[in-house]
């Protein structure tokens, strides 16, 4: 989990130009924001190096890969094994993503599948892992709001525009205004 950062205004405006544009350049980004190119450049590696950017492959729609079913394998393992199992997991192309969960189950498994057949070999493979107690799988039927983050990275939610300025306030009402 990539830590909690303040971000300022400047941050706010750029993430939002890249989320339009994510081919942008460094300097296209900083004509859009009226941020230096300088400035653009050096938030922009801070973030990568920092986990805030993840990678291009989030965009990439499954179906388009040729697996167009996706389903949610709920896991319990045996504690013991976690990590053995966290990695065998990593070891099946199928699997997209893998989340350790509390309450009746240990993990929320992402995967996708060409059809039902291979679906149901996929949840096998899972289930015959060494440590694996259970699994329960929902197939997804329909994504209703795909992931998202921009509505958290509004512009007047932020912070003040220069990040080492601790003396300024945010005033008003949602749209900033007094």
């Amino acid at each position: 989990m990539t830590p909690r950062r303040t971000f300022d205004r400047a941050d706010a405006n750029l993430l939002l130009a890249l989320t339009d544009s994510p081919r942008a350049t460094t300097a296209g980004l900083a004509e859009r924001t009226g941020i230096s190119r300088n400035t653009v450049h050096a938030r922009l590696n801070r973030w990568d190096e920092g986990g805030a950017i993840r990678g291009f492959d989030r965009r990439i729609d499954p179906a388009y890969l040729g697996y167009p079913l996706r389903a949610f394998v709920f896991t319990r393992v045996q504690q013991v094994h976690l990590d053995a199992v966290a990695e065998h997991l990593r070891s099946i192309v199928e699997v997209i993503s893998v989340d350790g969960i509390s309450g009746e189950d240990d993990l929320l498994v992402q995967v996708v599948a060409r059809d039902a057949d291979d679906m149901y070999r996929v949840a096998g493979r899972i289930l015959d892992i060494d440590g694996v107690d259970r699994t329960r799988t929902s197939l997804v039927m329909r994504e209703l709001v795909e992931y998202r983050v921009t509505q958290l990275i509004e512009p007047d939610r932020a912070g003040p525009t220069r990040t080492d300025d601790r003396t300024s306030t945010r005033t008003g009402g949602p749209d900033g205004g007094a």
